[in-house]
Formats: structure tokens, sequence, C-alpha cells
């Protein structure tokens, strides 16, 4: 039963993993091929592994740090990732803040040239006529032909618009003996076209009349045009590109302006977030106080039950670095003798003590865990005789939960326990090495025990075995 990675929650898969000696090895889940990663994260929230380098893990702040949270329960693990998220928070600021005060230099100099384009254009005071600005220079230049030929074309018209051929026209239809409908339609027309004429001439002499050919009229133009002209070159080719950009400087300006604010109110929020971390840190170290002492309480039983009775368990939660874990600092101690003040396992414990810690720590922790399936994968290293018993009824309790216990163990006192014995051996046929695991009927199980002991299946070693078959089964 397992989520089958980020999609719904399976409530069966079966998975599969084929390890090849060259070449890839290939993973499936549902019969899809997968990679190794999805097929941990599948198996992750059902399968737990102890694996036999657990002690030296154990010597690792790290490690140590994320069991006892862990053991802080899901209120701490929340308060853990509340000060993560306030420590990015912090860098965050801080890194902003940075970048900001870097900047300021590169900044102010563009702000100072994005002004000083803005003044020049509005100095210009640019208009719509400023487009057509050429076409006016060039009515100026040429007033006195454009003022004569519009003059000419005026009195051509004659002084009322009826000038000699339309008078002539006009006074021919007028003596017409008599009216015919054409020629009426043909007067009406003709008198048409005479007051045509005539606007036209009005429309003539005004134009003339409207022509300036006033010298300085022509200097202010010209003037205004190499005003035009000098913006143009610069900003665009139209003046409605130097009006664009124009807009785009007074938006980049302000938001130029709005990164000075930024920068000036830059400390507050770093202090702010740094408030907040610490009391996020605080918190966080009230839970790995209190998680520090119930642990320890919990631990010493089973190291008694390991054959560590006189050997006191603690942990030390002491002031660190601030970093995302918070601002302390977790320290697993260890006094193996009576009248020794506890110190860190490293230097505290031989090999074999370590082991026996990490599984009693193992055991403690697997009490709380949801998976379904813990693995141990030759966790008693290091202890033998009678310990190794206590280890196989600790690991038979934690089956006894309805969960699925797997061992993998070269002690007989451990295997004693387990509820179904298996052997894995290995063979090589023609150059090629195979293994196969193979379940001991109930039959064979003293002398597989008997063998584990002492490598011959001798009497001795058979009563031995049948001897530990029935302490595990009291």
């Amino acid at each position: 039963r397992a989520g089958a990675g980020p999609g719904p929650l399976l409530d069966e898969a079966v998975v599969s993993r084929q390890v090849r000696v060259s070449g890839r090895s290939r993973v499936r889940i549902e019969g899809r091929l997968a990679t190794v990663g999805a097929l941990a994260e599948t198996v992750a929230p059902t399968v737990e592994i102890h694996a036999q380098d657990s002690h030296r893990r154990l010597l690792e702040p790290a490690t140590q740090r994320r069991l006892l949270d862990a053991w802080g329960g899901a209120d701490h693990l929340a308060a853990v990732a509340a000060h993560a998220e306030a420590f990015a928070a912090h860098a965050a600021a801080v890194a902003r803040r940075d970048e900001l005060a870097a900047s300021v230099t590169a900044r102010v100099r563009e702000m100072d040239h994005l002004e000083r384009e803005i003044a020049e254009i509005d100095a210009a005071a640019l208009t719509p006529d400023d487009e057509v600005l050429d076409r006016h220079i060039d009515e100026l230049v040429h007033a006195d032909d454009l003022r004569s030929g519009l003059q000419t074309a005026a009195l051509a018209l004659g002084v009322d618009g009826a000038g000699e051929p339309l008078g002539v026209a006009v006074d021919a239809l007028r003596r017409l003996p008599t009216e015919t409908a054409t020629s009426a339609d043909l007067r009406s027309r003709l008198d048409e076209v005479v007051a045509l004429a005539t606007d036209l001439a009005e429309e003539l002499r005004d134009a003339a009349d409207a022509i300036d050919a006033d010298p300085a009229a022509l200097d202010r133009a010209q003037a205004r045009w190499a005003t035009v002209r000098a913006l143009t070159r610069k900003y665009g080719p139209d003046v409605a590109d130097v009006l664009d950009h124009r807009a785009q400087a007074v938006a980049r300006l302000a938001a130029l302006r709005a990164l000075d604010e930024d920068a000036a109110s830059m400390d507050a929020a770093v202090a702010a977030a740094a408030t907040r971390m610490g009391a996020t840190a605080e918190v966080v170290g009230e839970g790995r106080r209190r998680a520090a002492r119930s642990l320890a309480v919990a631990v010493m039983p089973h190291l008694a039950d390991l054959a560590l009775g006189h050997a006191r368990f603690e942990v030390a939660v002491t002031e660190g670095p601030m970093t995302q874990h918070g601002d302390t600092a977790v320290t697993f101690l260890l006094a193996p003798n009576p009248g020794h003040p506890p110190v860190g396992l490293a230097t505290a414990a031989s090999g074999g003590e370590r082991s026996r810690v990490a599984l009693a720590l193992e055991v403690t922790l697997a009490d709380l865990t949801d998976a379904e399936v813990l693995v141990f994968d030759e966790v008693d290293a290091g202890v033998g005789g009678a310990t190794a018993m206590k280890v196989g009824e600790k690991l038979a309790a934690l089956a006894s939960g309805g969960r699925q216990v797997l061992c993998v163990t070269h002690l007989a006192q451990l295997a004693a326990w387990a509820d179904r014995h298996m052997v894995v051996d290995k063979f090589v046929t023609d150059g090629s090495t195979s293994s196969v695991v193979t379940t001991v009927g109930a039959d064979e199980r003293v002398a597989e025990l008997a063998r584990m002991l002492g490598g011959e299946t001798t009497q001795a070693a058979r009563a031995h075995a049948a001897e530990l078959l029935s302490d595990a089964a009291l």
C-alpha cells in the first residue's frame, strides 16, 4: 500500500527493480518504467529502512538534529518549517538591500540622465504642428511666387467671378427670343458655374492675401525646425517618437525613484525580518529542549535492555549560529559508565556501544513512524549473546503492532525471534553469480540456527538453537 509519486494515493502498488551487473537497471511501478527516485518516493510513506551504517550517521550533527526534531512531533516540525521560511525571507531581504546599495551609483547616474532628457523635450514644447514644419518652411521660402500665382488665377476668373467668356455666355442665353426646356437647363447650369467661379475667385484672393512673405517668420520657422530636428535625431525619426520616448523616460524615472524609496526602507525590512527569524528560532529552540528531555527518558529503558543499563543518555541543546534550522545545536551525549560526565557519542562510546545506542534510538523512533514496513539491515553489528536476544525481542515487539519487520542478520540469537526465516545463498555457475532466497521450514530451522551459531550443526549447536527458539517463543 503506497502513494505512487505525485499522483493519487494508491491502495495497492506493485513495484519492482531489476538490477544488472552490466547495463542499466530497470524500475517498474504498476508495470510502467520509472526512475529510482520515483520508486523511493512511492515506497517512502510505507517502507522505512534502518541500515547498518546508522551508528556512523548517528555521529553527524545534522542526523542528531533531524532525529530530535522528528521526536518533537508535528507541531514542532511545523515550527521548524516556519523558521525555515522566516530564515529565507530574511536572507531575501538582506540580498535585496545589498543589491540596492551596490547599484546606487549607477541608479543616480541614470536618473540624472533621464531628468535631462525629459527637461530637454519639455523645453521644446512639441505640438502636432511640428510634424508639418518642413512644409510650412517651404511655403515661406516660395511665398512671393505662391501669392503671385494665386492672384493671377483670381484675376483670370474676373472680379465678380464672371469673366469675359462667362459673361458673354450668360448674356447670350439671356437674349434668346424664347426659352426651351434645353436652354432653361443649360442656363441653370451656367448660373451654377458662375456662382462656383465667383466663390473660387474669392478663395483665391483670400489665399493670396494669407501668404506670409515676412522674412522674420521664415527665420523663426527655420530656428524651430532646427530644434525639432535635433530632438528627432536623438529620440526618433518623428515628433510622435520623441513624445513616446519622453513617456518611457518618465516611467523609468518613476521606477528608479521607487527603488530609492525601497532602499531607504530596506533597513527596516531587514530588521523586521530578523526579528521574526529570531522569534521563530526561539520557538524551535524551546521545542528542541522539551523534546530533548523526553527523548532521553524514552531511550534509557532500551539502553538498559541492550546491556547498557549503567549508561546515561542525554541530548544537549546549545546555542549555535543562526541557520535555516534554527540557532541551536543538537548533540547526543553518552556516559557509558557511572561517575563519568556524558560526552559526545564519537568519543564516549565504542563501535559496539554506538551500534546499541543507534538501535535504541531507532526502536524508540520506530514507535512513532507511520510506515507499515520496517527494514533493519544488519543493525545488530557489534552486539551478540544476550544483547542480541534483546535486540530480537525489540524487533519482534515492533512487528506485533501490525507492521511488517524485515531484518537482515547473521546472528542466530536475533533470527530466532522471526516469524519466518529465509536464507540467502550465493552460487557461482560458469563464472556467473546468482543469489537464491529459500524459506526455511519449521523442521529445518533448528539446523539453520545451529549453522549460524557455529558453522557446523553439532549436537550442542542444535541444542543451543532449540533453546533460542524456545526462549523466543515464550
